[in-house]
């Protein structure tokens, strides 16, 4: 297991947000998190990858525990998650976006814009993770008037740039239409599997992103797992299409 959770809980005062998910992502997995408003996921994910120390239970990544270890010590470690640069430095090109992060990989945040434009090393990987996503011919364009499509794949991208071996994506297709969904999942799928990224883990709440690209579903509800299987398994459970999916498949 690359990444397993056992018996988690996180309390807000008397709140109970999490009450006792266990799960475990393995070498190679595809992974979708799925779940109704408040159903606790944005918590589940912020344990998962060290923001949030769990009130109970335990989280290890690599058989390392990451309880609250926070997002650069887990970066460190190889796991990373995307965030939304864009929204960060409004006024940076996609280029120096994607240097930001490989700068922050690097180690070199102290001298962060200093060392932008004039380490090649920063330089060329930036390009190369731009290449990646389709993004290179709009290196030099301000990434916060990119269309909307194109802002969701560099901040998929900013997360690859970190080199992670699993990398972790909150909804990484939304706000943008049907069609430029596809089109991200697919160059982000492509990516993941040129850079060798051991697995990946997103929530998101079109479903037809989810059966289409996942190996496994995990169904939260009122901060519990409803349900952990294939998308074959959750389309046949009556009770999780109900509580969680919807009737949009039937």
């Amino acid at each position: 297991m690359i990444l397993e959770a056992r018996d988690i809980r996180k309390l807000y005062g008397a709140y109970v947000a999490l009450d006792g998910v266990s799960l475990s992502i393995r070498e190679g997995e595809f992974v979708s998190i799925i779940g109704p408003n408040g159903a606790g996921k944005s918590t589940l994910i912020n344990v998962l990858t060290g923001v949030l120390q769990p009130s109970g239970g335990s989280v290890r990544f690599k058989g390392k525990d990451i309880g609250g270890i926070g997002t650069v010590a887990l970066t460190r470690l190889g796991m990373a998650r995307s965030f939304q640069l864009v929204q960060i430095f409004p006024e940076l090109t996609v280029l120096e976006t994607l240097q930001a992060a490989v700068v922050s990989r690097l180690g070199r945040g102290a001298r962060l814009f200093a060392s932008l434009a004039g380490d090649s090393q920063v330089q060329a990987d930036a390009l190369e993770v731009a290449s990646l996503f389709g993004l290179a011919d709009k290196a030099h364009a301000l990434a916060r008037e990119l269309p909307q499509g194109d802002k969701k794949l560099l901040d998929v991208a900013s997360a690859f740039a970190l080199r992670p071996e699993i990398i972790l994506l909150d909804e990484p297709t939304s706000g943008v239409s049907t069609a430029d969904k596809h089109a991200i999942m697919e160059i982000l799928v492509g990516a993941a599997k040129r850079i060798g990224l051991r697995a990946i883990i997103q929530v998101e709440h079109d479903m037809d992103i989810v059966f289409g690209y996942s190996d496994r579903i995990i169904a939260l509800h009122q901060g519990k797992l409803l349900a952990d299987a294939t998308p074959a398994e959750i389309e046949a459970d009556a009770r999780v299409v109900d509580m969680v999916v919807g009737r949009r498949r039937h």
